[in-house]
């Protein structure tokens, strides 16, 4: 059986580009650059900058997903964008579960 030099390209086509590369990094420094800047620059940050570093991180999330891991919304990433689903979701419930049930056990054990 002999591969042909079409099918050893077929398996490499979801990688990315060298620019795709450094697109990603430059994006993912100035994502960490800012929220970091926006910290250091403040006396006393408050709960607007908070949600600025949420924001900055769920946007490095998807550069992540987008430029290095290569999930989009094509045919062939669509199991690994599925599993990604799944994955959020089973970390959702751990986590939402585990906090509820430390708030009602804070409730539950505090002396009247």
């Amino acid at each position: 059986m002999s591969h042909s030099n079409n099918d050893h390209n077929d398996n490499h086509g979801s990688h990315g580009s060298i620019k795709q590369y450094v697109t990603g990094l430059i994006l993912s420094i100035i994502l960490t650059i800012i929220p970091f800047g926006m910290v250091m620059m403040m006396d006393d940050p408050g709960v607007g900058v908070i949600w600025a570093i949420f924001g900055f991180a769920i946007a490095q999330v998807f550069v992540q997903l987008y430029f290095f891991l290569h999930l989009d919304g094509s045919k062939e990433q669509s199991w690994n964008v599925m599993a990604l689903l799944f994955t959020l979701v089973i970390v959702a419930i751990v986590v939402g579960g585990s906090m509820w049930i430390m708030v009602e056990l804070n409730q539950n054990m505090m002396p009247i």
